[in-house]
């Protein structure tokens, strides 16, 4: 084996980034002008918690999610006040989606020679009035929380049918169509001495909502004593 090619000899591309390193280090410890090549900071905190389905805290977790989910999107465009790059960004973003197609109605596809979608007379490039947009929308002109629909292939009718099917079967009742018959619908006139006040009916629409609740957690708790007891 030659001489230097061993596995225990020095690389010199190692050994002279290492004798930079060590003049930058000196030079940040004698010069107090001196400035580091790379800089790590502490950004903000980040409290991250785990969710557990069926948990009181559930729906808490679940509601601040919702909530943040659906402020402006172009809130973190606030903070460009002092950076020019990213403020300049921003604006030649805004200038571009003004004048991009955000739909298949949208007038902007006139620039390109295509007539949208329900056109109308009037419609001019430019003056789509769509969310998209809008500085606040960024060019996402959707829904913020994406509908039960798109992600589990049902309709809002759909679960609520299956809510309807999981109740009765926990009750032990038959799944028949109601008669659409069975009330009768008419406006009632203001001041009309057989309809409570407000106040009473919706004390009475929260109390009803308790009852039912509270006897989907006792089913719930029995099935699932039920279910424990077979697997055991």
């Amino acid at each position: 084996m030659a001489a230097g090619t061993g596995p225990q000899a020095a690389c010199p591309a190692a050994e002279r980034q290492e004798g930079r390193e060590a003049a930058r280090s000196a030079a940040l410890d004698t010069d107090e002008d001196a400035e580091p090549l790379h800089v790590v900071r502490f950004g903000q905190q980040h409290n991250i918690q785990s969710v557990l389905a069926g948990t009181p805290a559930a729906g808490k977790w679940l509601g601040y999610l919702t909530n943040y989910l659906t402020k402006s999107l172009a809130e973190p465009l606030d903070a460009t006040a002092d950076n020019p790059a990213r403020r300049e960004h921003a604006a030649r973003l805004i200038e571009a989606l003004h004048t991009e197609p955000c739909s298949p109605t949208c007038a902007n596809w006139l620039r390109y020679g295509i007539q949208p979608k329900n056109a109308k007379p009037g419609m001019a490039p430019g003056r789509c009035r769509g969310k998209a947009h809008k500085p606040d929308h960024l060019g996402y002109a959707g829904r913020r929380v994406l509908v039960s629909r798109k992600w589990s292939n049902k309709t809002l009718a759909e679960h609520k049918q299956d809510r309807r099917t999981w109740v009765l079967e926990a009750l032990g009742q038959t799944d028949e169509t109601p008669d659409p018959h069975r009330y009768v619908w008419r406006p009632v006139p203001a001041g009309d001495a057989n309809v409570p006040p407000l106040a009473t009916r919706l004390l009475r629409s929260i109390r009803d909502r308790q009852r039912w609740r509270a006897h989907l957690r006792q089913l719930e708790d029995q099935n699932l004593s039920a279910t424990e007891g077979r697997a055991a």
